[in-house]
């Protein structure tokens, strides 16, 4: 008897065994319920099949998986394994009361595993190990009533070896039913485990990627190392920053070299000095220091356990601060000039006012002068008028003010300046040409100020011509992007590319009576009408500005 309770005892345990197979297999809890359902319902039929005779009663261990598979199988399960527990458990029923306490056993227990199979699933594991003892021991209270009524029957007396017999039964059933519990709890758990293990893993390294990616793309430099002085990572900033030795040409390379093999011990001895200092648990920094002609900014720290805080490694980072600093340069320099052109502006708004009162007297005085000595007040009157427009050009230039716009066309104010404009070309022995587009839509223009823009511009062009020179003024609508241009274009000598970027500093010139500001005040115009000026030249075959006013500004 011992060994029949034995080979039922590992029969019970058949849906453990197979769920341990699929654990093993890192397979998920998807699909655990049916896989436990289905071994649950061979193992109640193997258990019925082998099933040992006791006092003329059928004994065996199929309440085990049975209530196993219906606990974590679910509803489908419950009724499944109740279709097939019945089907081979009819043919036994020996009498009417057998069949009474069995309709009695199932309907009672179908309704109860569909009432406990949510709160089973959702309860910790040691609440489920009281739940299915608790059932255990009623299917267990259930059947040794109905053993009894069974040897009451039929008239058997219970020996003391019945009695041992259904308490090894008792205790096996107990036993089995709480190693399988026990079991599947926690694989179930180690399941989860290693889910949340391989979700935290994954999640690690997608934040070692974005911080890979990170330090790989941003303009510092960046080495960093390990508490050994071995290069863990180095980006392609740091690698062209602190790069010395023509010996390593690869930046993988590096990675896994001692930094003092990797950094120059001659040219490059602040920096191992700062990573040394920050594996010792230093924060350092230099002051920005000229290298090869880049003006760097150093700073190493130490890279530390967030639980424990000791060090697991260094880094150093260089920022290249050159154009920073020229920027930085060349805002101070504006500001001065800035400064002295308010000044500027102020001295010679001042000055405007003698001049005035110094070309009346002169007027005066070559009005009583002898008739001999006329061309010299008129030299001295040219020369104050001339003084008098670069002062006013100068004061256009300084001051920022308001200007009074309204809806203009572009196309009436450059017929307006054409009578003016080819009169200058006829005295030169020039012409001009005008190629107007067709439509132009209307602009918020300061009329007075695009004459004087039209007028530098075109008299540029006609100074750059000789003789029979033609100046071809053309304009252009882009509706797409809703942009007018205005193309000026001298056939002249055309200006040198080392000219072309001081065109528009202030007082730049290569005229011998050029004042150098016709140019940057064309410039401050166009920007103060949202527009912008370029300028394409070759020499030996002509320069053309191009005026683009943006309406959509």
């Amino acid at each position: 008897m011992l060994k029949e309770m034995l080979v039922q005892f590992l029969i019970s345990l058949l849906p453990v065994f197979a769920f341990q197979l699929w654990s093993n297999r890192g397979k998920g809890w998807n699909g655990v319920p049916a896989f436990l359902s289905l071994f649950s319902g061979v193992s109640v039929i193997l258990c019925m099949l082998v099933s040992f005779k006791f006092n003329e009663y059928e004994m065996n261990f199929r309440m085990i998986p049975y209530l196993i598979g219906s606990l974590y199988g679910g509803p489908y399960a419950v009724l499944g394994l109740s279709a097939v527990y019945t089907i081979f458990r009819i043919p036994t029923l020996g009498s009417t009361t057998e069949v009474i306490f069995f309709i009695a056993f199932m309907a009672a227990y179908i309704p109860i595993m569909l009432f406990l199979y949510k709160p089973f699933q959702r309860s910790p594991r040691h609440k489920k190990q009281r739940i299915v003892m608790f059932l255990m021991t009623i299917i267990l209270l259930y059947f040794i009533i109905t053993i009894a009524y069974h040897s009451f029957e039929h008239h058997i007396a219970w020996s003391n070896q019945v009695v041992l017999s259904i308490a090894l039964s008792i205790i096996g059933s107990l036993a089995s039913i709480w190693i399988s519990i026990f079991v599947i709890e926690s694989l179930k758990e180690n399941q989860q485990l290693q889910y949340e293990v391989h979700r935290v893993s994954v999640n690690h390294r997608r934040e070692v990627e974005k911080l890979q990616q990170f330090i790989d793309e941003t303009t510092f430099g960046a080495i960093i190392v390990n508490h050994h002085g071995r290069i863990t990572h180095i980006n392609e900033t740091g690698y062209r920053l602190f790069h010395k030795r023509a010996n390593i040409s690869d930046r993988k390379e590096i990675v896994g070299k001692y930094y003092s093999a990797f950094l120059h011990a001659d040219h490059q001895a602040n920096d191992i000095q700062l990573l040394q200092e920050a594996l010792k648990g230093t924060k350092t920094s230099l002051e920005p220091l000229m290298e090869d002609g880049r003006m760097l900014v150093k700073t190493a720290f130490s890279i530390r356990n967030l639980t424990s805080g000791a060090i697991t490694g260094a880094a150093l980072i260089a920022q290249d601060v050159t154009e920073l600093n020229l920027l930085r340069n060349e805002v101070g320099r504006m500001e001065r000039l800035s400064l002295v052109g308010q000044m500027a502006a102020s001295i010679t708004h001042e000055i405007r006012n003698p001049m005035a009162v110094i070309r009346g007297f002169v007027q005066l005085m070559k009005e009583r002068m002898p008739g001999e000595q006329q061309h010299y007040f008129r030299i001295i009157m040219e020369e104050l008028d001339r003084a008098n427009a670069i002062i006013s050009d100068f004061l256009s230039l300084a001051q920022n003010r308001a200007l009074a716009m309204e809806m203009s066309s572009l196309h009436e104010i450059i017929s307006e300046m054409a009578p003016l404009l080819d009169a200058d070309a006829n005295m030169r022995g020039q012409s001009i040409e005008l190629e107007l587009c067709e439509y132009i839509p209307p602009l918020m223009l300061n009329n007075k100020e695009i004459k004087q823009l039209l007028l530098n511009l075109a008299r540029n062009g006609m100074e750059a011509m000789g003789d029979k020179g033609v100046l071809r003024m053309k304009t252009d609508y882009v509706q797409e992007e809703e942009r007018i241009e205005l193309r000026i274009q001298d056939h002249g000598v055309g200006i040198p590319q080392e000219q072309m970027q001081h065109l528009f500093e202030p007082f730049y010139t290569t005229k011998t009576r050029g004042t150098g500001l016709g140019l940057p005040l064309c410039l401050s115009i166009a920007e103060r009408h949202n527009g912008k000026i370029e300028v394409e030249s070759k020499e030996g075959e002509g320069t053309t500005f191009i005026v683009s006013f943006n309406r959509s500004a």
